[in-house]
């Protein structure tokens, strides 16, 4: 095989193997779940009173259309422990199998409740920390251009 045909084919392979590579590739932040609307990520415990106190709260936050609220067990519980804890507290809102921070560019928080504010195309927008009231992240979202 001539040198330039070689070269042809070897960048062909490269090119095929990058197409491969990246084709069906979704970022991190479109799996989540709820993609076009705002979606508030809530860190919580089962020991923690103020998450106890805000779950009612978020639960009515879920009810609107453009909103999705989604859990993360700070504890990381998994299975019946987890599936007690979120009946326990009453929590009608998703609670996630794994901690998104990461695929949103949020630190790990280490204080709860602490909330996280995703835009629809999946930029974290803003970090809330300690208790929040339905009315209070509506009026937070409305400022951020909801």
């Amino acid at each position: 095989m001539p040198l330039n045909k070689w070269f042809s084919f070897q960048r062909w392979i490269g090119m095929t193997l990058l197409l491969l590579m990246t084709s069906g590739c979704e970022s991190d932040h479109d799996v989540l779940p709820g993609v076009g609307n705002w979606r508030v990520i809530n860190y919580w415990a089962i020991w923690c009173t103020p998450c106890r106190e805000e779950i009612p709260e978020l639960n009515r936050l879920d009810q609107l259309t453009d909103i999705t609220v989604l859990g993360v067990n700070f504890d990381g519980k998994e299975g019946a422990e987890l599936e007690q804890h979120i009946a326990e507290m009453a929590i009608a809102f998703a609670v996630l199998d794994t901690d998104p921070s990461g695929s949103v560019s949020a630190k790990r928080p280490q204080v709860l409740p602490t909330t996280l504010l995703i835009d629809p195309q999946g930029q974290l927008q803003k970090t809330l920390v300690g208790p929040q009231t339905e009315e209070a992240i509506v009026a937070i979202l409305t400022g951020l251009g909801r």
